[in-house]
Formats: C-alpha cells, structure tokens, sequence
C-alpha cells in the first residue's frame, strides 16, 4: 500500500488515497483511530460507476462513521475508473442494454458474464486491501462491509473469515450461482431494499434475502427508486454496524 496524498476534513477525518499495487483507494480515518486506541474498520464498496463520481457517496459515508469511530476505506473495483477495462464485461453490458432497450428478459448467461468475472476478481482484491489495512497501527477489529454489488458483498462473506458484519445493497443483477452461495453465509446482514428501483428484479432480491444462512438478517425495504434511499435507512444500517462492531 502506498499512500499519494492526504488532508484533513473539516469535521477533522483525515482522508488519504492510495493505491494497492493497480489498484487506486481511499482511506479515511478519525481523529480518535491512533495506535493506542486502534479503530474497527469498515469496507465502503463502491458502486460501479468509478470512485470519482462516487466520491460524494462514499465520503459522506465515511464521515458518518468517522463520527461513530469508524475507518472506513474504499478501492476501485475492476475495470472502472482508469483502471484496464475487462472486455467480456464490457460486450455483456452491451448485451444488457439491448436486452432492455428491446424489452427482452434479462438472460442468465448475460448476468453471469456480467457479474461473475466482477466477482472473480473484486473478492481477492478485497482480501489483499484488507491485508494491507489491517497492517496500519491505527486499525485494529473488528471488520465489517458496506455497499457495493450485493454478489460481491456474499462472496466476500463467505470467504473471508474476518468479516464481522455486512450491509448490503440489493439493486444490481444476481447470478445464480451467488444464490447458491448466499447459503454459506453466516454473519449478520442488513439488506437495503428499493422497492420501485427501476434497475432491479425485485423478486430476485427477495429470493436471494431469503437464501442467506445467516441466523440474524434483517431486510429495510423503502419505497423509492435506485438513488432515493431515505436518510433513516443509512442511519438504520449505521445503528447495525454499531451493534456488531463496537
């Protein structure tokens, strides 16, 4: 991990980019998190849209959990941002938008090519991040997870074994496969639901809820479309990290 710059907010946060090997991030961390007093750590996954213009979305995240104690860090999921584009995800997207602009069905073989290869290599990634995070003085457990593409969040749950605690975002397309992974997951999780989220299958979301093993699960569901989570829903999802975290 090297880190290429770093400044204060002004709530007294320090925000610091890095990059971990190709791979550019972000790490925010607060005032109270010093390597006498070490803080838990919260991965913030992006959307995939890149982090530059998922900046304010994940700041103001970060921020939130500052003020509850909180490192936060993010990085920039495979072939977004100026990282090298991933070529059999960029003709299934293709694939997608003609599928929807015809009013076709979505096929499984187009979200598997989709979703999986993003999965195969964000969930690794991950892992060496969190490596190299949990190497920092002022980190210390436990580790929980936020945000995202909800596939990447359950593949990350069910093999890495630091993981405490998880919220998740349902909202992108799930492959079947990940279905039959959600059953291995174990830890607590906080699914966030837009009910009118004009992007996604809702009964698709709900079968996948109803999948996860975890003994504690909680579904929000709000109405709304993709963007319009309300705020007590995050502040819903903050009170569940504080729960299982501190």
């Amino acid at each position: 991990m090297h880190f290429t710059s770093e400044h204060r907010l002004d709530d007294g946060t320090l925000e610091r980019e890095f990059t971990l090997g190709e791979i550019p991030g972000i790490l925010w961390t607060p005032e109270s998190a010093s390597a006498s007093a070490p803080a838990p750590l919260i991965l913030l996954s992006p959307p995939p849209i890149g982090l530059r213009k998922a900046y304010p979305l994940l700041a103001a995240r970060a921020r939130h959990a500052a003020a509850d104690g909180f490192v936060t860090a993010t990085i920039e999921l495979p072939g977004r941002g100026d990282r090298p584009r991933l070529p059999a995800v960029e003709q299934a997207v293709t694939e997608l938008r003609r599928a929807l602009e015809a009013g076709r069905p979505v096929s499984g073989e187009i979200i598997d090519a989709l979703i999986l290869p993003l999965v195969d290599k964000a969930v690794p990634e991950w892992q060496a991040a969190l490596d190299a995070l949990l190497s920092l003085p002022e980190i210390g457990g436990p580790v929980g997870y936020s945000g995202g593409v909800i596939s990447i969040g359950t593949r990350l749950a069910v093999v890495e074994p630091r993981l405490s605690a998880a919220v998740l975002f349902a909202g992108s397309f799930v492959p079947q496969a990940i279905f039959e992974e959600a059953r291995e997951v174990t830890i607590p999780l906080h699914v966030l639901l837009q009910w009118d989220d004009e992007g996604n299958d809702r009964q698709a979301a709900l079968a996948l809820f109803d999948a996860f093993g975890s003994k504690e699960k909680t579904l929000n569901a709000n109405m709304g479309g993709h963007v319009g989570v309300p705020q007590h829903a995050g502040e819903a999802a903050g009170r569940f990290l504080i729960r299982h975290m501190r």
